[in-house]
């Protein structure tokens, strides 16, 4: 059962991708908890949009802050007594410091974040979800969140090229890569069902999904 081979689940995937509806979705089906980033409660990350040089630093920090307390708080709990979906994986939270802080303010942040590192736990399975730029783009367009609409389409296919590198490198869990082109999984219909009994059939370190 899912349940019972992985107790912890990080959902990830470049912004726009469908991580968050899926995660929970996924700890729906499972009664697991859920562990979601929280963008709404960084007070920088608008101004960030609009002015990426000044707060890049202030709006990074807070989110290693944020994750790394509710990952590490993670550690100390048994996680054999419930399951947790979350909708992020702590270790690439570098991905968005490397593109965004100079050499000097990542220098900082490194310091930072491998004292959190060594706290959090490793997931059971990672969900990297994966779509063209191009359908990312769309999607945050087409979602409307205010402090998103000053994104630059440049800025979105840095990201999901950065995503890109750091999972062609990543080894520390098990992968599944999710091509969500064609699938949907927020209804919780046919695909879902696919993906779960892909995520049931799993035996290597890094397998892919896809549909169409």
């Amino acid at each position: 059962m899912l349940l019972d081979k992985y107790r912890y689940v990080a959902v990830e995937g470049p912004i726009g991708v469908g991580k968050t509806s899926l995660a929970r979705r996924l700890a729906q089906h499972i009664a697991a908890a859920t562990l979601l980033e929280k963008p709404d409660e960084n007070p920088f990350l608008a101004k960030f949009y609009q002015d990426p040089p000044r707060y890049a630093l202030a709006v990074q920090l807070f989110f290693l802050f944020q994750r790394g307390n509710e990952v590490r708080d993670l550690a100390q709990m048994d996680l054999f007594s419930t399951s947790t979906v979350a909708d992020y994986l702590f270790d690439k939270d570098p991905l968005f410091a490397r593109l965004n802080l100079d050499d000097t303010e990542f220098a900082l942040y490194q310091q930072i974040y491998h004292n959190f590192q060594l706290q959090v736990p490793v997931p059971d399975l990672v969900i990297y979800l994966q779509a063209a730029p191009e359908t990312l783009v769309e999607r945050v367009r087409r979602r409307a969140k205010p402090y998103e609409q000053t994104i630059s389409d440049a800025y979105l296919l840095r990201v999901a090229q950065g995503y890109s590198d750091f999972f062609y490198h990543y080894d520390a869990a098990p992968v599944l890569m999710v091509n969500t082109e064609h699938l949907n999984f927020e209804d919780g219909g046919e695909d879902f069902t696919l993906l779960l009994q892909r995520i049931e059939e799993m035996r290597g370190p890094r397998e892919f999904f896809s549909r169409g």
